[in-house]
């Protein structure tokens, strides 16, 4: 009955957290239109706008691995507030910009303060839920950002099409409201617990070969999904499409994420063996990504997003609740900030290689490389995985 009971109510922090990052998600597709505003704004060239893309990228790396130290160190909450409000400040800077290099400038310091808050997001789930539910919880924090990213989807919509410097005023507001409801209703930080995690973690993450071999596919797979991101409204423009309507595109992204949740609550899907969901997943997002590569007008595109969308959705949580069963008990934050990582990595290369294929190959080519891409992924993140767990069982072996 209590095992009942436990799969039917998460701990209340999850879902406090949930409700705040959901708040906070409303305003979160600004950096979708960051390349556009740039070209559009300021009359830079595609490929400028990518490098600055690409800086912002790399300037998440020590963001992300600041706020795993920061989460171990300091405390989840503390650090939470601390990045949201930083961001808010940067995208402020972002949307009164009255050039190109005050932008870029604003842009930069934006990446040293968006990934800070995700380490400690995703070690407080880990504190607080036991493995066999953690995907189910990450599943849930996915589900409510999608749900809150309908309303954000409709709201770049509507601003982008007016001016796009005010998607950056939007998420500037949401952070704030975030950082602000985190601050009041989420457990404060325990002494107590902050001085136990100022003693080095068992393992180094960055020694660790199981968190480097996920490491690896975690970084293709965000080159992938930042590609859609970043790359759709481009794509969009150049199909003669409006780049506002991405919004709507990523509405319905959004939608199928969460009214697929449902299909989730099974034990036998939720158990579903990672290698199995983790290639069904990207078998759907290569189908998708090739629907783009076909369509050409939003309705197509849509029925594209929809396929891609239902792939995402079997790999939801997957990752992460694998990835916080590697660590060690005092550097949760630690091991998922350094997985979080590939999104960095990815923020570089996504923007750079995306323009590139977009000047010299079109919406068709770029497209056709994400689909192929996500086929390599379906053959090799399966393999991946099993080794990764063949290295952590040769790790912890001699300790036995």
């Amino acid at each position: 009955m209590k095992a009942a009971q436990s799969r039917r109510h998460l701990p209340r922090t999850v879902r406090l957290l949930v409700v705040a990052r959901a708040v906070n998600r409303l305003g979160a597709f600004s950096l979708a239109f960051l390349t556009v505003l740039i070209t559009t704004s300021f009359g830079a060239a595609p490929t400028v706008a990518g490098y600055i893309s690409a800086a912002f990228g790399l300037a998440t790396i020590p963001s992300r691995l600041l706020g795993g130290r920061l989460a171990d160190r300091i405390g989840r909450r503390r650090t939470i507030v601390a990045g949201l409000t930083a961001c808010a400040a940067a995208q402020l800077g972002i949307a009164s910009s009255s050039g190109l290099v005050p932008a870029a400038c604003f842009a930069v310091l934006l990446g040293l303060a968006y990934e800070i808050y995700e380490p400690p997001s995703q070690a407080m789930i880990a504190d607080v839920v036991a493995p066999a539910e953690q995907v189910r919880a990450y599943g849930l924090l996915n589900a409510a950002l999608a749900a809150a990213g309908m309303g954000a989807g409709l709201l770049a919509a509507g601003l982008g099409r007016w001016d796009l410097r005010w998607l950056f005023v939007a998420d500037a507001l949401t952070c704030l409201l975030c950082a602000l409801t985190v601050h009041l209703v989420l457990p404060a930080d325990r002494p107590a617990a902050t001085a136990e995690a100022r003693r080095p973690a068992t393992v180094a993450p960055w020694r660790d070969r199981s968190l480097l071999v996920m490491l690896a596919a975690g970084t293709l797979f965000a080159v992938v999904y930042l590609q859609i991101m970043t790359g759709l409204p481009l794509a969009l423009e150049r199909r003669g499409l409006q780049p506002g309507d991405a919004g709507l595109l990523f509405t319905a992204s959004a939608l199928t994420i969460a009214a697929g949740q449902p299909l989730l609550r099974p034990a036998r899907l939720t158990a579903l063996p990672a290698p199995v969901a983790f290639a069904g997943g990207y078998l759907l997002l290569a189908l998708g990504l090739a629907g783009y590569a076909l369509a050409d007008g939003l309705a197509a595109h849509a029925v594209a997003t929809v396929v891609w969308s239902a792939g995402d959705l079997l790999l939801v949580g997957r990752a992460h609740a694998f990835v916080a069963g590697l660590a060690p008990a005092d550097g949760k934050a630690r091991y998922l900030a350094v997985y979080g990582t590939s999104w960095g990595i990815g923020a570089i290369v996504a923007p750079l290689l995306g323009t590139q294929l977009l000047a010299y190959a079109g919406p068709v080519g770029l497209w056709c490389a994400m689909s192929f891409t996500c086929l390599i992924l379906a053959a090799l993140h399966p393999i991946w995985l099993r080794t990764a767990e063949g290295g952590r069982e040769r790790d912890v072996a001699p300790r036995a």
